[in-house]
């Protein structure tokens, strides 16, 4: 190999920083090598990490094998064991031209993984592209100053910290300016954005300012959120801001208050509800996605259908459903866990679910009217994030209004408008 390879895991975040990465590797000149960026959200994560990385010694025998990521921050001396690794890099120093800078010349240490608890600030890295012209992401917040008690990310990604919003701005039109129709803004957990900063700078107050500054954007769309934290400046401008996407993904773990309490959660499952509830009154066409656990230690069988019944009751649509797996240094691995094959039981049950609340939004959406955004000459994508399949061929990231004909159980079918 000449090039470099990069294999990321985890989240949007890490997507974005993998193109950061490659950005540093080219302009320091760095080739044969493979960098594997990691996630240590669950210990299912940090195996499959582990396991490309043979894989990865055995497709390039003489490549540079670096690892990073959330995984390689928490436990570098677990990566630097393995004999496949010849180097791990922590979550700052990944962002940093100077590693690849050390990494091209041979004048690194074999392990550079400083204490991340100590970063305070953020910078913004401009980037042009990520290799497809659908979307792409501007990073506005990394770390997180909470502390549920099944997440160890806080300990691969330090405390909270935010970009600066000129800096966020300055990013979106340089990525608008090359092409892209629609950006996502992205983070650890980015409704506790601004906080850091002077001027009581909120999630809501930097959506309006992008939107303003760089009004050529077509499609603004939000990553994850933590629908406690939402600021009045945001639900403003969920009500007002069309170029906003009505598409919401919450992070609710649970549907029952004794396990929300466990998991050290800052909402109840009324909150969640009335949220829910307020943005469908301010948006009516929102779409919602979630984030659930399945088998959460100490969760009984009705604890459980709290978390079914609330699909309905928030209106989702968009599941991601996590079977519980305990992750070594968090308070929940000391908790009494419920039995594997139950876990996996409440997940499919879960899934099963969130497939019936999927199929019938796409069953109320015939005959829409509808902006997609191509992901690839046939696919793409609509304001509320539902898949649509094209009857025609368009290069990715135009923007093609359509009709919806009917769907495949899975995404809608749609034709060009005329």
């Amino acid at each position: 190999m000449s090039d470099v390879e990069i294999i990321t895991f985890g989240c949007r975040l890490n997507a974005y920083e993998s193109e950061v990465m490659r950005k540093h590797a080219s302009a320091a000149g760095l080739s044969q090598a493979v960098i594997v960026n990691t996630c240590a959200v669950t210990g299912e994560a940090v195996r499959q990490a582990r396991q490309a990385i043979r894989k990865a010694r055995r497709a390039h025998p003489g490549a540079k094998i670096v690892v990073t990521g959330c995984a390689a921050q928490i436990d570098p001396g677990a990566f630097a064991r393995m004999a496949e690794v010849d180097h791990v890099i922590g979550n700052r120093e990944k962002t940093e031209c100077r590693t690849f800078e050390g990494l091209a010349h041979a004048d690194t240490e074999k392990v550079v993984v400083n204490d991340i608890m100590s970063v305070t600030e953020t910078a913004s890295h401009l980037i042009d592209g990520f290799g497809t012209r659908a979307r792409a992401y501007v990073q506005i917040q990394n770390g997180c100053d909470h502390r549920c008690t099944f997440c160890i990310i806080p300990f691969g990604r330090g405390p909270s910290r935010s970009v600066p919003a000129g800096e966020v701005v300055a990013q979106v039109r340089r990525l608008v300016e090359n092409g892209y129709a629609e950006i996502v803004l992205t983070g650890v957990d980015i409704t506790a954005y601004g906080r850091d900063l002077p001027g009581g700078m909120t999630l809501g107050k930097l959506v309006k300012t992008v939107l303003k500054l760089v009004p050529e954007l077509p499609r603004l769309r939000l990553s994850s959120i933590d629908s406690v934290e939402a600021d009045l400046a945001l639900m403003a401008a969920i009500a007002e801001e069309e170029r906003l996407m009505p598409h919401l993904h919450l992070s609710l773990q649970a549907g029952d208050d004794l396990t929300l309490k466990r998991m050290k959660r800052r909402h109840s499952r009324a909150d969640a509800v009335a949220f829910c509830a307020e943005v469908r009154r301010l948006r009516p066409d929102v779409v919602f996605g979630a984030d659930l656990i399945a088998g959460f230690p100490t969760e009984t069988d009705a604890m459980f259908e709290g978390s079914l019944s609330l699909v309905d009751d928030c209106g989702l649509t968009f599941l991601h459903v996590f079977p519980f797996s305990a992750r070594e240094g968090t308070p929940a691995a000391l908790m009494p866990q419920v039995p594997g094959p139950v876990i996996a039981e409440r997940a499919a049950k879960l899934r099963a679910k969130g497939m019936a609340a999927l199929k019938a939004h796409l069953a109320k959406s015939k005959g829409r009217r509808i902006e997609v955004l191509m992901e690839n000459e046939a696919h793409g994508r609509a304001a509320d994030f539902t898949p649509v399949t094209l009857d025609a061929r368009h290069r990715a990231g135009a923007l093609v209004d359509a009709v919806v004909e009917g769907d495949d159980g899975t995404s809608l079918v749609a034709v060009v408008a005329s």
